[in-house]
Formats: C-alpha cells, sequence, structure tokens
C-alpha cells in the first residue's frame, strides 16, 4: 500500500512538472491560436465549427496551413496533401514514443497519441534520454500534453472572439516561427539532427516562393532525406571502423 502511494506521489509530482514547464512556451502558442482563430472566422466558419475543428485534429500548425491554403482557393487535394505533410514529423515522434506507451492499455495510448505535439515531444527530448522509458517519463509527458491541450483550444477560442480586433502592426505571425525556432534547438543534440535542421532550412529558403506552400513540404522531404542519408555514412563509417579495430 504504501509502495503505491508512494508510485502515486511521484506520479502526480512529475505529471505537475511537465505542466509547469510548458508554462514558458505558452507565449508562443498565444499568437498561434489567436491566428488560426481569427483566421477560421474570415472564412466564414461557424463557432462550432472550428472548436470541433480544434478538438478533433488537436494539429495547430496543420490546421493553419489548411486554412491559409482554401484562402488561397487551393485544390482539395493539395490541401490534403499538404496538412498531411506538415504533420508527418509526428510519425517520428511516435516512434520515439512508442517504447514508452507499449505497455499501456489500447485506450490509454490512444489518448496520450491524441495528446502528442511539438512542444510536449520536446519537453521530454530535452528533459530525458531517448532510451528512459519509466513512469517519471509517462507522467511528465501527460502533465506537458495536458496543459499543452488546454491552452490551445483557449487560444483558438479567444482568436475567434478577439482575434480581428488585433491591430496587424503587432506582427504576431513572426511569434509562430520564433515558437518552432526555440523548440529545434532544444531537439537538435548531434550531427545528424544538425543536417537535418540545415538542410531543411536550405530547401525552405530556396523554394520559399513555391505556391500552395510546395516549398515547406520540399523541406520536409528534402530535410528527412538527408538526415537519412547521412545517418547511413555515419553507421557505415562506424560500422567499418568497428570492423578495423576487430580485425
Amino acid at each position: 500500500m504504501e509502495d503505491k502511494q508512494n508510485t502515486q506521489s511521484g506520479g502526480r509530482r512529475f505529471f505537475l512538472e511537465g505542466a509547469k514547464d510548458l508554462l514558458p512556451m505558452i507565449p508562443g502558442v498565444l499568437p498561434f491560436g489567436l491566428i488560426t482563430g481569427a483566421n477560421s472566422v474570415s472564412l466564414g466558419l461557424s463557432p462550432e465549427m472550428t472548436i470541433a475543428a480544434t478538438v478533433l485534429f488537436f494539429a495547430g500548425s496543420a490546421q493553419l496551413a489548411a486554412y491559409q491554403l482554401i484562402q488561397e482557393n487551393a485544390l482539395p487535394a493539395v490541401i490534403l496533401f499538404t496538412t498531411l505533410m506538415v504533420n508527418i514529423r509526428f510519425v517520428i515522434y511516435s516512434a520515439a514514443f512508442a517504447p514508452l506507451l507499449h505497455s499501456l492499455k489500447l485506450r490509454h495510448k490512444w489518448s496520450l497519441a491524441y495528446l502528442l505535439s511539438d512542444q510536449a515531444f520536446g519537453l521530454c527530448a530535452s528533459r530525458f534520454s531517448p532510451d528512459d522509458h519509466g513512469r517519471e517519463k509517462l507522467f511528465y509527458y501527460t502533465g506537458a500534453a495536458v496543459a499543452m491541450w488546454a491552452s490551445w483550444v483557449a487560444f483558438v477560442i479567444m482568436g475567434m472572439l478577439v482575434g480581428e480586433k488585433i491591430p496587424s502592426s503587432w506582427s504576431l505571425e513572426f511569434a509562430i516561427p520564433l515558437a518552432f525556432l526555440a523548440m529545434l534547438v532544444s531537439i537538435v543534440r548531434d550531427r545528424i539532427s544538425l543536417i537535418t535542421a540545415i538542410s531543411s532550412a536550405v530547401i525552405a529558403t530556396s523554394f520559399i516562393h513555391l505556391p500552395y506552400n510546395l516549398g515547406f513540404i520540399s523541406a520536409i522531404i528534402g530535410g528527412v532525406a538527408a538526415g537519412c542519408i547521412f545517418s547511413a555514412f555515419v553507421s557505415r563509417g562506424s560500422l567499418k571502423r568497428r570492423e578495423g579495430q576487430d580485425g
């Protein structure tokens, strides 16, 4: 009984720490939510539709990209493909968290997978090692993820109510890349991730004038390809050195 109480107490502490550590990221999430909520109003979407989309998908960057493409009268296939490519990073996040959630019941896996976000992943990546799959990391992630979800939904609703009244001179759009840049810095830990980030940045900058956010999609594909190629090159070099030492 005492061990169970200690486990619950420790889990609660890590849950609260995760929520607390997310607080410094809220200023970066706020303009993102305001812009998304304001864009939904400008597109003529009802509050019910906007809230339903926000809660159902919980993917801010994809939701905002879809709104922008709708404003540009893009083809539905382009909108669908873009949102899928924007969210492709969650495949990598999910693979990293798979061992952490492996022992949970299916309903818990689905709930925690739904709450996955850049912020929650970035906090876990900066605090815990990739091989750490203990309960402390699980509770910490849950606290950060729940806090992020509540903040995002609240800010989108706020954007629907007051977003159009915010002066354009405030340039809230500028806060969005800054928020992602802060998360990127915390995640880049080795040469492979650095090469991936630099390659994506170069491609995105080079193809910035392509229509329908194709430059962004190209950056995702090119960055992942560069990371895979460099990772294979490093692995091959390490294998050759190991064989040389054994020989």
